[in-house]
């Protein structure tokens, strides 16, 4: 009979978890329905990010992204080590499309060994002038502008956004830029 309900006990607790893990699961980002990479290339500022190890430090950071003969995207994400007079540091990578059917969905690949998700699920489609971009499992999210500064109203819309997509706002950073 102890064994029974041990046994009943540990079963409810590994369902319970089980159930409690589903639901801390997202659901896949809506990403953009149309991505013209020829419109995307170029330069962006980070208006806002998520702060990681990797970029914690990075003031006035930016992307670059540029089409390589290969039809892949070559990107250079740069910026200032803590202040924006800071020591200059940037990396490269390449980007892609791994499945036509989902334009706003691009893979990008640092040092040739670490391929993240670059998930486009917001965009100023008339003139792609900002972007909020991230990963299913909100880790990361970055808003990108084509300027330094961004209105008030379209940093309120990028929030919305993300929002919208389950980002938890309270982890948001917003990155001190200047004009490059």
């Amino acid at each position: 009979m102890t064994l029974r309900f041990v046994s009943s006990l540990l079963v409810g607790f590994a369902l319970a978890g089980s159930a409690r893990l589903g639901a801390q699961e997202k659901a896949p980002l809506n990403l953009v329905p149309e991505l013209d990479v020829q419109r995307y290339l170029g330069f962006w500022y980070e208006t806002a990010r998520y702060q990681h190890s990797f970029e914690k430090d990075l003031v006035g950071a930016a992307a670059e992204y540029a089409l390589r003969p290969d039809g892949r995207i070559s990107v250079r994400n740069s910026g200032y080590k803590k202040t924006l007079d800071g020591k200059y540091a940037d990396v490269q990578a390449v980007a892609w499309r791994p499945d036509p059917s989902k334009p706003g969905a691009l893979k990008v690949k640092f040092f040739g060994l670490f391929t993240s998700d670059y998930l486009v699920f917001g965009l100023d489609d008339e003139g792609y002038q900002w972007a909020v971009v991230g990963n299913d499992k909100r880790k990361f999210l970055w808003f990108l502008s084509r300027t330094p500064d961004v209105s008030p109203e379209v940093l309120e819309r990028m929030k919305g956004i993300a929002l919208s997509q389950g980002y938890d706002l309270d982890k948001l950073y917003i990155v001190p830029q200047k004009a490059r």
